[in-house]
């Protein structure tokens, strides 16, 4: 089961960009004077390659995994904590489960290695509404220890690949929600960031769920280890096999099919970044349908989005993860559409234009 890397379009040709900015800037306003809705509304129609862009039957899907790494104390939080917070999504009771219903997405959430069964019991072949189990082979209780040995060997990589691309061919809509869960993460995301941009590990090292600033250079400490560990993983799905998680290795799978497919991809924070940061070493052309929703609070994420030479929609300091940001700048895509899609035009509205000189004073 080798993976294929997608062949992607550049969707940014001159004649359809150049329409939806004449569509834009002959809407009834001052030229430009929505701003960065304004670019947000031409990156969405260039994506769907129409002029009258709707989002339909957006998807939240939520990707949990557990991480073997946290054997080297790196998380502020025991790993028991991504099972329990994977059933507090199916319960609804999850920041990322309230903001989904508030904005009408539909909310899913994949196991692709946490350390539980969350079947247990049930009759063979039941499913639970919301879930869906995507445990790769061999890694049912999650990743390795990094600090020892590979997170994943090249074949548990490409497995979780090849489920994040078939999840998203499973779902409808045309635009894909990218959230996440599991204790740790924020280590394989540095480790990541750290290995494929360059960068000094205690640059790419934050507080994850809330470590002080001891247990922080401790992380950072670790991490360093485990990147002189593999120090020959370097090309972009060694680096992932070596030191991701699961569920960021499934991300990546669902953001290259969802580029395919010309959906729009709203990537949240530091953890979903990591996936787009692979999936764009894969693949430079996924950024052209990646909507960053925010700039996290965590530390790497800043210079991850540097990295990548993009900026994100909202910087409200949060991290949480989840999905949480994505599902917040939700509305402003659906604003971006509708500008773009419904608003008037000055002919059609019967508005003068800017005069082509100013009126002479006296």
């Amino acid at each position: 089961m080798t993976f294929q890397i997608p062949t992607l379009v550049d969707i940014r040709t001159a004649a359809h960009t150049q329409a939806l900015q004449h569509k834009l800037d002959f809407k009834t306003k001052p030229l430009g004077s929505l701003g960065r809705l304004e670019t947000l509304a031409l990156q969405l129609g260039e994506i769907l390659g129409i002029e009258t862009p709707l989002l339909e039957c957006p998807q939240m899907v939520v990707f949990a995994g557990d991480h073997g790494l946290t054997a080297q104390g790196i998380s502020a939080f025991p790993s028991d904590v991504s099972w329990q917070m994977v059933e507090n999504f199916l319960a609804g009771g999850a920041a990322v489960s309230v903001l989904a219903r508030q904005h009408g997405l539909n909310l899913t959430v994949v196991d692709c290695g946490v350390n539980h069964d969350f079947l247990a019991g049930l009759p063979a072949g039941t499913q639970r509404p919301g879930l869906l189990v995507r445990k790769v082979a061999g890694g049912e209780k999650g990743t390795a220890d990094s600090f020892t040995q590979p997170a994943m060997t090249r074949t548990q990589c490409e497995q979780a690949l090849h489920n994040g691309q078939a999840i998203v061919k499973g779902l409808p809509g045309n635009a894909l929600l990218l959230g996440e869960m599991g204790i740790g993460n924020t280590s394989a995301a540095s480790l990541l960031l750290a290995r494929l941009a360059g960068l000094d590990i205690a640059v790419c090292t934050g507080a994850g769920t809330g470590l002080d600033a001891a247990a922080v250079w401790r992380k950072a400490a670790v991490l360093g280890q485990v990147l002189a560990r593999h120090a020959d993983a370097t090309a972009p799905l060694d680096a992932l096999a070596a030191l991701g998680g699961f569920e960021i290795a499934t991300m990546v799978g669902a953001v290259l099919q969802a580029a395919q497919e010309r959906r729009v991809v709203v990537v949240d924070g530091f953890i979903a970044t990591s996936a787009v940061l692979v999936a764009h070493a894969l693949q430079p052309l996924v950024l052209q349908r990646c909507v960053f929703a925010h700039r996290s609070g965590e530390r790497g994420h800043e210079f991850m989005l540097q990295h990548l030479g993009v900026q994100a929609l909202l910087d409200l300091g949060l991290r949480l993860g989840e999905g949480s940001g994505g599902a917040l700048a939700w509305p402003l895509l659906q604003s971006a559409c509708a500008i773009l899609r419904d608003m008037a035009s000055f002919e059609s509205a019967g508005v003068s234009e800017k005069s082509a000189e100013p009126a002479s004073a006296g």
